[in-house]
């Protein structure tokens, strides 16, 4: 690999990518069971395994002492993590830090977006895969669809800076919800996500080469009754954009598989565990719970480490709907 550059406020890969964005993974656990997502029997970590809401304050501060500006909590579902209230208040003070975000489930807004809001979150994400209350119990397993419209209603009504949706789209069970979805979103101004299902973990299901979508295919449905125009706004994420026009929503398209963000890639990813992982889909990582656990205290071990880890990015990740190279599940790898 090509020499890596890094200074005190920057991290950049050996392709010259600069690293802005960590997404911090606090538990593995979830209130769902998304078949995409984990496995039906899915056993998960020991209490002991996970990383501390110190560790997990002290790792992210090195990460904004690094030049990360974007930090995104995920799981697992997070809201379901002890004190996670205090943690997300810990990390909305870091100096540096431009925008504490989050990834949930939407089941525990109703009592704790407020909470949220007023700890320093900045922007949330929800994720919706279905409106019918049977497919999505079916999709999510134990799911309760109108728990989830009720947290979206909540997220929106605490003025966060944004609520987006998410929709992982799944050829022949929901990919017919593609316009309904959309509608949702545009009739609330939100802005919607539409995401490709990543080969992540042995799920049971269903086979993961049937489900197959591409992003062209779920915007030739938008194309029927949006306008929409292709935008070079971005959050900092994987989405390509498109606004829709006559409206305040924007329509984003996630796909790993036939149209990669390698290029762009500006994240990692630090599991609950403390694995530091440099791309979604390569089994590049560094144990950093390792290192907190061995020198307590010591930042400047923990940024060289960091800094050195780098040097390990690669340059992209070779997804193969017909088999599963990595064996993590997405709840393990923190959404």
């Amino acid at each position: 690999m090509r020499p890596y550059q890094s200074t005190a406020a920057q991290l950049t890969d050996s392709f010259g990518r600069e690293v802005n964005y960590l997404r911090l993974s606090v538990t593995d656990r979830c209130n769902l069971r998304c078949t995409y997502c984990m496995a039906e029997d899915m056993t998960f970590l020991p209490r002991q395994q996970i990383l501390s809401l110190e560790e997990l304050r002290d790792t992210a501060a090195a990460f904004v002492d690094l030049g990360v500006r974007k930090i995104r909590l995920t799981g697992g579902e997070p809201l379901i993590r002890r004190d996670i209230l205090k943690l997300v208040g810990s990390l909305a003070s870091l100096p540096g830090l431009d925008e504490l975000t989050m990834t949930s489930n939407g089941v525990m807004l109703p009592t704790m977006a407020q909470p949220l809001k007023d700890a320093g979150l900045s922007r949330i994400n929800i994720s919706i895969d279905s409106l019918k209350p049977e497919r999505f119990k079916e999709l999510t397993r134990v799911g309760n669809l109108h728990e989830v419209l009720a947290g979206i209603k909540a997220a929106a009504a605490v003025g966060f800076k944004r609520v987006k949706l998410n929709a992982v789209i799944l050829a022949g069970f929901n990919d017919d919800e593609v316009l309904d979805l959309a509608r949702f979103a545009v009739d609330n101004s939100m802005d919607i996500s539409f995401i490709v299902e990543m080969p992540l973990g042995e799920i049971s299901s269903h086979k993961r080469s049937n489900t197959q979508i591409t992003s062209a295919q779920i915007r030739q449905q938008l194309d029927q009754e949006f306008n929409l125009l292709d935008s070079a706004e971005t959050t900092g994420g994987p989405s390509r954009y498109a606004a829709v026009a006559g409206s305040q929503s924007k329509i984003g398209f996630i796909s790993p598989m036939s149209n990669n963000f390698c290029s762009s890639c500006n994240r990692v990813r630090l599991t609950a565990e403390g694995r530091l992982l440099l791309c979604l889909g390569n089994e590049h990582s560094l144990d950093l719970r390792e290192i907190l656990r061995a020198y307590p205290g010591d930042a400047e071990r923990l940024k060289s480490s960091i800094i050195k880890a780098m040097g390990n990015k690669p340059e992209r990740h070779y997804f193969d709907p017909q088999q599963v190279d990595i064996v993590r599940f997405m709840n393990m790898t923190g959404g």
